[in-house]
Order: structure tokens, then sequence, then C-alpha cells
């Protein structure tokens, strides 16, 4: 076993090696970060200590070394040692020339939220692709019309008269501007080796300018993060849009049933093994912008994402949909979990960027 540790590091099962004690003599990259442990301080603690499964004792363990018969289980309940809980599928084989057991965890979260992110990509492509076809249909009668008045402000005389034009004239460019904002960027980033702290650090400076009232940040930085592959100006603008949000949520709120006074943190961690879409990364940065406001209302949380889509009655709704579309041509994903006193916001990034496909972007000037 312990010549193929580096080639089980790298796969996104979870895997542990119990000893015929029942005690933990390996686990994995991906098993650690499920059970949110160590191996240094796992191995050599019985199993559950470390992980409990109702529906399974310690007999039946037992019970596959000497009969050599594995078993499966389905959709079972694990509890860890921190009090976590999650589902999982399972398996348990022998290892008959050691004498030990190989457990195979796959958790029903994880594969339901690859699941989840590829219909969400699919939805949100079908979405971009019809805002793009709305916005050429209306943007082209919308030129026309913009000339049609510039043309007709020359043969008028009147002042008065002209002053009704100049409102066409900027009631259309508004219009333009509106679309091109439900678009989004389509420009390729500008891919550099990037501090996401500093970033975070700059984000921040801009929402303290930007917002009148006084939320207390709180940062949980994890200061291991190395440098990643990114556009520091679009990350910036993604990162700005989702703290605003949680800033304009706090806002002006009664919190007498929301025991702490209104905080924001931000936190960075690192994970490992970690599938956005139907990509595997060996590595990923999670950045949370969490606070503890009243959340986000159920009627809009669906279409959280999508253009004009706003818990505000002067908001725009374009924030979380410019923010998506950053991260997703950074290949990364964004979630977000909200209930009464606590929203937060995950953006999950890879350290490494792919290279772009042909055509995969249009220069924002030719964008129609």
């Amino acid at each position: 076993m312990r010549n193929y540790d580096y080639i089980l590091d790298h796969t996104t099962a979870c895997l542990l090696v119990l000893n015929d004690s029942l005690s933990l003599v390996y686990l994995n990259q991906a098993a650690q970060v499920l059970l949110t442990i160590s191996q240094q301080k796992a191995v050599g603690e019985p199993i559950d200590r470390v992980l409990n499964e109702a529906s399974t004792n310690n007999n039946e363990l037992l019970n596959v070394l000497e009969t050599g018969q594995a078993f499966t289980r389905r959709e079972a309940a694990f509890t860890t040692s921190a009090g976590e809980h999650f589902s999982a599928d399972y398996s348990v084989s022998p290892i008959l020339e050691t004498r030990e057991l190989l457990i195979e965890i796959r958790p029903m979260d994880r594969l339901l939220r690859i699941a989840s992110d590829e219909h969400r990509q699919t939805e949100q492509e079908t979405t971009r692709k019809l805002i793009r076809g709305l916005a050429h249909e209306i943007k082209n009668p919308l030129g026309g019309i913009r000339g049609a008045a510039q043309l007709l402000a020359r043969e008028l005389s009147s002042e008065e008269d002209r002053e009704c034009t100049d409102i066409i004239i900027l009631e259309v460019d508004r219009l333009r501007s509106l679309v091109d904002r439900m678009l989004g960027s389509n420009q390729r980033p500008i891919i550099k080796a990037t501090n996401i702290h500093t970033v975070l650090e700059r984000v921040i400076q801009l929402s303290e300018i930007e917002n009148p009232v006084q939320i207390n940040i709180r940062r949980d930085y994890d200061p291991s993060l190395p440098d990643m592959e990114l556009d520091s100006e679009q990350l910036i603008q993604a990162m700005l849009n989702v703290l605003q949000n949680a800033c304009q949520a706090l806002e002006g709120q009664d919190r007498k049933d929301l025991p702490d006074a209104a905080q924001i943190t931000l936190s960075t961690r690192i994970l490992r093994q970690f599938t956005i879409g139907s990509t595997a990364h060996r590595m990923v940065a999670q950045i949370d912008i969490r606070d503890n406001g009243p959340g986000i209302p159920e009627d809009i949380f669906a279409g959280l994402y999508f253009p004009l889509i706003s818990g505000r009655p002067d908001g725009t709704g374009l924030g979380l949909s410019i923010a998506q579309n950053i991260i997703n041509h950074h290949h990364g994903l964004i979630e977000c979990k909200s209930q009464p006193g606590r929203t937060c916001f995950s953006i999950f990034l890879p350290f490494k960027q792919p290279a772009p496909k042909p055509g995969q972007y249009i220069n924002q000037e030719h964008k129609t």
C-alpha cells in the first residue's frame, strides 16, 4: 500500500485502510479533506473515534477479514469526530495479504453537487445565449433611434425641442449600457501570478469607501495559500459585487432577532482533490464571504445569478450575474448557502488556469 501513496493521494475517491484491530493505518488526501483530519493525527486511532456509521458495527468489519467477503452500503449516514454529518455510499473490502481492510467512501453530497454544477452551467450557458441574442435585437434598433435623434437635433432650431432629442439620446445610451452590463465582459482574462489576499484587501478598501455605514469586516485568511493564476482586476470586480451585496443586506437591519452585531467574514482555505463541473483539480482555493444578515428570500434564491433578479426595490440584479460570469471565465465556481443569521458565498478557483480554447473569448469592442 505504501508504494502507491502518491497515486492514491491524487484520486478523488476517499480511501481509508484499517488494520486487524480496526485502527487507521492510512488515509489518502481526499479522505483527510472529507474527515477534516490529518493522517498524522488519525493514524493509530480506532475507526469509530474518527468516523462512525450507525448501521455498521465492528463485528461486521472483523467478519470481512475472516471471510474475505466484501460488502457495500448505500446512502449511509456518517458522523465525523468533529461532529459533522454527511451521507455517502461506501464499500469495505479485505486486503488478504496484510489482513487489512480498505474502505472506499463516495459522499452523496459531492456527487449531487457535481451533477448540480453541470446542470447549472448548462442552464447558465443557455441563458447567456438567449441574452446575447436578445441584446443583438435590442441594440440594433437602439442604434437607429439614436442616429435618428441626432439627425433630428441638427434640424431643430428651438432649444426646447433639442432638449427632447437630448433626452432620447441619453435614454438610448442608458439602455445600451444596461444591455452591455447584462451581457457582462467577455474579454480574455489577463492572467498573472497574484496573491488572493492582496485582491481581498483591495476589495475591502473599495467597499469601505463606497459604503457610508460602518460594518465590521473580519479576516480569516490562510497564509499558506500560494500565488494564483488570475486576472486581479476582474476578480476584484467579482468579489466586490459579492461583498457589496452582503453590506447592503446588513444596512439598516433591525437585529432584534439576530443576536450578534452586523459582521462580514472573509476567509480563505486550500481544498484538495476538488471537482468543478466535470474537471477534477488537485488543489483549489476556497474564498468564503459570510454575513450574519437576515438571509436571502426563498422566492429569489433559485434565480440568484440571473440578470435583473434582486431582493432590493432599487437593485438591478446584475452584481451576482457579473460576478458569476467572471468566476466562470476563471474556470471556477460560486455557490451560496443562506439562512437567517448566516449567508455564505463560496468561490472556488483553481490555482492554475488552463489554456483558453480557440474562439473562447471575444474582444469587448467587437461585442454586440
